[in-house]
């Protein structure tokens, strides 16, 4: 099983990413930062100097249908950012 689900592409996360050199991605629920790390330097070919994760919250959501008001949530992920040693990056854009 996959520890890296897969990376966030935002327009936040490119910012993060050219100016501090900081990445995020999508992960198991069950994984730790160690595990994190070794993950995304040996699927990225480079150098983790920090990772941060948390869970992201589920948001509720509703709409209306013809069988009325119908509600639900979307599902809690868990999001790491990691920080890049100085001179490595990862383009997600390159095998387009």
């Amino acid at each position: 099983m996959a520890i890296i689900i897969k990376p966030i592409v935002t327009e936040k996360m490119t910012q993060l990413g050219d100016k501090l050199n900081r990445f995020g991605f999508r992960v198991q629920k069950d994984a730790n930062k160690i595990e994190i790390k070794k993950a995304i330097e040996q699927a990225y070919n480079v150098t983790v100097t920090d990772v941060n994760t948390f869970i992201v919250a589920p948001k509720k959501k509703s709409r209306f249908t013809k069988a009325g008001l119908v509600k639900g949530a979307t599902s809690a992920y868990k999001k790491a950012i990691v920080t890049l040693k100085e001179g490595d990056k990862i383009d997600f854009y390159s095998n387009i």
